[in-house]
């Protein structure tokens, strides 16, 4: 196990950061203030990802991605997460349950995704089964030739931008030895068919800019070709898919930490109080050793998770660490950081108050941080038939 970049990650690394610094950072300001991105802004930005080449890097050369690895994405995504979320999710990696695409669905979701003509945003979490998956009350029934589905989710990211949802709803229920259990089956709905409405949902105080919208399903009707893959597999489909998100949420997770801590260190060094620096007072001093040590054991276990998934062994504890550890340390880190920066840290005049309040929703959203010990602490059972 060797993270010494190639000459090509470094390039990657550089241009990444490069573009972020120069073409995110100028309009976070505004985007926290208008609690939006303004339209030509980005499409801007989007233009300029897809001319440098970061746009759908995580997609497959051969459809027009840029054909990077899990290792490779995970050192754009964490580059990418020193920004502000509205505005680094302009440079789109496309749900990897894009891939599960056949026959018409290439021409119609997959390659226009990839493109940037069309945009896309994943349906999963509902007002009484975010955790609970299995739990969904949204239904699609078999009519003929098409699905009709009814039902609501909520929490579902970037809709109100978006073109087209990836959906998991209910199909069937199939008995167990632990009692019956949901089939799941995934869809690609366009957002504007009939019977469904989409609505944005409650300010949220963290990553202004990047809206959560509500699903509202009434006899909406899907053709059977927009069946994502088998019917009743929809859970192995979102397997995938948060395998690669809980990787994004560790690796911007460390980005951004990365540039909180180098905040703190920046002021502790400067800041004079009893014509001393206050980095040199222990109590200072201390939270700097620990935030750095944070932050290196976070990127360690995210960049090893990201390893072992290019070599086909990352498994779900690994995924599930990353994220627990690197949202966590990221809490650590932009709490201690404004306790440094003192009153200054909760005034709007400087971003750490803006880093504080976006870090908390790190450990909820893509699994709880409970969900992630559960999965790690059941994977350390199972083998003692507990």
């Amino acid at each position: 196990m060797n993270f010494d970049l190639t000459t090509e990650q470094t390039m990657l690394v550089d241009t990444v950061r490069s573009f972020v610094e120069k073409e995110l950072y100028p309009h976070e300001a505004e985007v926290e203030r208008l609690d939006e991105v303004p339209a030509d802004l980005a499409r801007h930005l989007q233009g300029r990802a897809i001319e440098l080449g970061l746009y759908a890097a995580n997609m497959p050369e051969a459809l027009g991605g840029g054909g990077l690895n899990n290792f490779d994405i995970t050192l754009m995504e964490r580059e990418l997460g020193r920004a502000s979320y509205g505005l680094q999710m302009l440079v789109a990696r496309p749900s990897n349950i894009l891939r599960a695409c056949e026959g018409s669905q290439i021409e119609t979701y997959l390659l226009p995704t990839i493109r940037g003509e069309r945009h896309d945003c994943l349906a999963m979490t509902e007002p009484n089964a975010g955790s609970d998956v299995r739990g969904m009350r949204t239904r699609a029934v078999r009519q003929g030739d098409d699905y009709v589905i009814n039902g609501s989710k909520h929490f579902i990211s970037h809709a109100d931008k978006s073109d087209f949802v990836v959906l998991f709803a209910a199909t069937d229920v199939e008995e167990t030895a632990h009692g019956p259990k949901k089939k799941i089956t995934g869809f690609l709905v366009d957002l504007d068919s009939p019977g469904l409405t989409v609505r944005r949902g409650p300010a949220c105080v963290s990553h202004r800019g990047y809206h959560q919208s509500e699903l509202f399903f009434s006899d909406c009707r899907v053709p059977v070709g927009n069946r994502l893959g088998e019917e009743g597999k929809g859970f192995d489909l979102m397997g995938e898919w948060l395998g690669a998100t809980r990787l994004t949420v560790a690796a911007t997770s460390v980005g951004r930490g990365r540039r909180v801590l180098d905040m703190a260190t920046q002021w502790a060094a400067t800041r004079q109080q009893f014509g001393q620096p206050i980095g040199r007072f222990q109590g200072t001093g201390f939270k700097l050793a620990d935030m750095a040590t944070d932050l290196e054991a976070a990127e360690l276990l995210t960049l090893q998770a990201a390893w072992k998934r290019d070599l086909g062994r990352m498994s779900d504890s690994d995924a599930a660490m990353a994220k627990l550890f690197a949202s966590e340390a990221l809490a650590r880190i932009t709490d201690q950081t404004l306790q440094i920066f003192g009153g200054m840290g909760l005034m709007s005049e400087l971003p750490i108050e803006r880093f504080w309040r976006d870090a908390r929703v790190e450990r909820i959203w893509d699994g709880t941080s409970e969900i992630q010990r559960h999965i790690i602490s059941r994977a350390m059972l199972r083998p003692h038939g507990a």
